[in-house]
């Protein structure tokens, strides 16, 4: 291989282990060389040689993978682009659950963790001999690196599209108060509607059941709302769905806004939902670069807050 690139046997091997301060074009050419022979690494020498496993854990509170997969996805890519390969653990919230995953994760020798769960709070510092980086869920140690979203600037977002279409009487319906995400959505809420928040917001449940309870108390305390800010998309599906019952048009009559862009939730809804999209994807490909600095030995502590996109739909735009 490195006779067919033109190189000697060890810049070969630095361009395929992506060491050594190396030409891209030196690099791309003995790639192009082990994949015009079929030529496929040793995992079992490169790690011996190299004192790595070439593997990351990734430990999760979330059982659903509502919030894990797109982070997941969005990890491996890149991961994969540093040929690393990820191990997903699901401690369904359990502390037992978790200690042996994480004694399981260090027997395997991973190089690093990255942690995440299915709520935004912050959560303890897991203990481990490798870096480790949180995802979606901080670390309650500033000294952690942390990767987060930001809650507040959706919902502001979210505020200034229905302002920008003309609506003048916003309520806020959300989840529980008890939730930081609910907490950082309404905050945003109020921050951006400003007169127009007809009521202060009605904290309750993520369900498409409570999306129906709070619009009927919404109404009876703003008959004339021309908006509803909803803090998830299902809560907005019950939303829709009440309105529909009432005679009212969404969003002919009223305009509706979810938030998580949960396709089966917001494009599924009649009519489908204008939401903001977490950008849970890019999230975890973010917090998967931050972990391969900190392995190679250049760790990045502290909290970064990602942006949200605001996905315009027929329920605030029509048909």
């Amino acid at each position: 291989m490195a006779a067919l690139a033109g190189v000697s046997p060890g810049t070969a091997s630095k361009a395929l282990n992506g060491t050594g301060s190396l030409r891209e074009e030196t690099r791309q050419r003995v790639r192009e060389a082990a994949q015009q022979l079929g030529f496929t690494p040793d995992a079992r020498a490169r790690s011996l040689s190299s004192g790595r496993s070439y593997t990351v854990g990734l430990v999760t509170t979330d059982s659903s993978g509502r919030f894990s997969i797109p982070v997941m996805t969005g990890a491996e890519d890149a991961l994969s682009a540093g040929e690393l390969m990820l191990l997903l653990c699901d401690t369904r919230d359990d502390p037992l659950r978790e200690r042996h995953y994480l004694t399981t994760l260090s027997a395997r020798r991973v190089d690093g963790l990255i942690v995440t769960g299915r709520r935004s709070e912050p959560r303890p510092p897991v203990r481990a001999d490798v870096p480790v980086v949180y995802a979606f869920n901080r670390s309650t140690d500033p000294g952690d690196t942390s990767v987060v979203v930001d809650d507040q600037a959706g919902a502001v977002q979210a505020v200034e599209h229905l302002l920008g279409l003309g609506r003048r009487r916003l309520v806020h319906l959300t989840g529980p108060d008890r939730h930081l995400s609910a907490q950082e959505r309404a905050a945003g809420t109020v921050r951006a509607a400003g007169d127009a928040l007809a009521t202060e917001p009605l904290f309750g449940e993520w369900s498409e059941r409570w999306g129906r309870q709070a619009l009927d108390q919404a109404l009876r305390r703003v008959p004339d709302l021309d908006a509803v800010v909803c803090g998830s998309d299902q809560i907005a599906r019950g939303v829709c769905d009440r309105l529909r019952e009432l005679g009212r048009s969404v969003p002919g009559d009223v305009a509706v806004t979810g938030f998580d862009n949960w396709s089966v939730m917001a494009e599924a809804s009649r009519p489908p939902l204008t939401t903001v999209d977490l950008e849970l994807t890019e999230l975890g490909r973010r917090a998967a670069q931050l972990l391969i600095r900190a392995i190679d030995g250049d760790p990045q502590p502290g909290l970064l807050t990602m942006p949200t996109r605001l996905v315009a739909r027929e329920s605030t735009l029509g048909d």
